[in-house]
């Protein structure tokens, strides 16, 4: 069993701040030739992506692909709709638990696997403000904590 060969492209640091993520999932994404290379120079967004399910399918919205510079005529919509890539039993199961009130379903990251691009999407449950805040103060205190254990091994 060969080492997987994993290549992020974009990574989607909102989503983490925003939302509690409770499962993820990978899925292949439905691509054309010039967005693959727009993916190979780095080209893409997700902060404002997300996913939802119609007629058994599973598309990703507001997903961002910047035209291929030499795609000429070639290039699409950077904005339009993409099919996600799934087991029809994963759809199901992610349909079914969206449907519950404060989930949606995110893009976390989009990486190269070996030659393929993948999608890592989580189930996602929304943080209300003072969660934000908890969190906020939790970073602090552990930034504080190093810089002191920092300062004290640097004097030693």
């Amino acid at each position: 069993m060969g080492k997987e060969n994993i290549k992020l492209i974009a990574n989607n640091k909102k989503a983490y701040h925003d939302y509690f993520v409770e499962e993820t999932y990978e899925a292949g994404i439905s691509l054309v030739g010039t967005e693959v290379k727009s993916l190979r120079m780095g080209k893409c967004s997700i902060k404002e992506a997300f996913v939802k399910e119609k007629n058994g399918e599973l598309l990703i919205y507001g997903m961002n692909i910047s035209p291929y510079e030499k795609g000429n005529i070639f290039n699409r919509d950077p904005l339009r709709i993409r099919k996600l890539l799934l087991h029809k039993k994963e759809i199901r199961k992610i349909a079914s638990e969206a449907q519950r009130i404060g989930y949606t379903v995110v893009p976390l990251k989009v990486y190269f696997k070996d030659s393929l691009v993948k999608v890592e999407i989580g189930m996602c449950k929304g943080k209300k403000l003072y969660d934000k805040r908890e969190d906020i103060a939790k970073k602090d205190q552990k930034r504080e904590a190093e810089r002191d254990f920092k300062v004290r091994n640097f004097r030693a």
